[in-house]
Order: C-alpha cells, then sequence, then structure tokens
C-alpha cells in the first residue's frame, strides 16, 4: 500500500511540474490571432472615422466609399431595407441635401466583434450636431473584408 502511495504522490508532483511550465507558455497562434484583430479593428476604425470626416463635409460620396460598392449592399432604417450601393446614396442625399443637414457626425463604438475571419460586426451609437436640429440613434453595421479593404456590407441604423 506504502508503493501505491509513494507512486500517487511522485506522479501528482510530476502533473504539477509539467503543468506549470504549460502555463508559462502562450500559443504564439494565439498572439498572432490577437495581434491580427487588433490591426483590423484599427483599420475598421480608421473607415469609421473617415466617414465621420466625409459626412461633415457633406461629402456623401465621400461618406459611401465605407460601403461595398454594389447592389448586394444592404441598409435598414426607419424607412425599410434599402438594397444597393446607389440606392443608398440618392436616399442619403435626398435626405440630406445640404450641410445644414447633414450637420457634423460623431460614432460612439461599442462593441467590435469578429464574426468570422474576414468579418466583424460594429455596434454604437450616432449623433448628429446640425443646423436644422440635432439627431442622434443606434446602429449595427458589417464589415467585410473584400479585396484587402474594410467596406460595409449591411448597416442597420435608427434614431
Amino acid at each position: 500500500m506504502k508503493i501505491v502511495y509513494a507512486f500517487i504522490f511522485i506522479f501528482s508532483l510530476w502533473s504539477c511540474a509539467d503543468n506549470s511550465n504549460q502555463t508559462n507558455q502562450v500559443p504564439q497562434e494565439k498572439v498572432q490571432t490577437k495581434n491580427t484583430e487588433a490591426l483590423d479593428k484599427a483599420a475598421i476604425l480608421k473607415v469609421m472615422k473617415d466617414q465621420e470626416i466625409a459626412w461633415s463635409n457633406n461629402d456623401l460620396e465621400g461618406f459611401m466609399k465605407g460601403y461595398i460598392k454594389s447592389d448586394s449592399l444592404k441598409f435598414y432604417g426607419k424607412s425599410g431595407l434599402t438594397k444597393g450601393w446607389q440606392q443608398t446614396l440618392d436616399n442619403y442625399k435626398k435626405g440630406y441635401p445640404t450641410k445644414n443637414h447633414s450637420g457634423t457626425l460623431t460614432f460612439t463604438v461599442n462593441d467590435i466583434s469578429k464574426i468570422e475571419s474576414s468579418s466583424y460586426w460594429v455596434m454604437g451609437n450616432y449623433f448628429l450636431s446640425r443646423e436644422v436640429g440635432d439627431a442622434k440613434g443606434v446602429f449595427m453595421i458589417i464589415f467585410k473584408k473584400i479585396d484587402g479593404a474594410w467596406k460595409i456590407v449591411a448597416d442597420m441604423s435608427c434614431g
């Protein structure tokens, strides 16, 4: 019986020693994944910052550079579902014809989460400071990396 206890004791020590070495090691794959996600998120935030600047200059075409230029773009807002880049731009031009209407745009990003290797969703708030009356609301947008660039493929905004 003493031999069994001795064996269990030695095995326990060996197990503890082996586990302590592994807990101090961070797999290279995890480090690369975290670095890639950080770069992705920074690139997505850059697209959104560029959109804030373009919108605030009433440059709606510049603002739309953040979206995929395709009929597959989907925008869902208070007027319902809009399909396509051109229709989305036309709606923006109709609703925000002048700088007084577009005002100054500010995004507050509350979450950026990876959906899959080349897609993220972004959730947050927007605020328009403008002469015709301020406006605010929430959004959830989906970014996809297309030909090396992050583009919005779906946008749900409501205010």
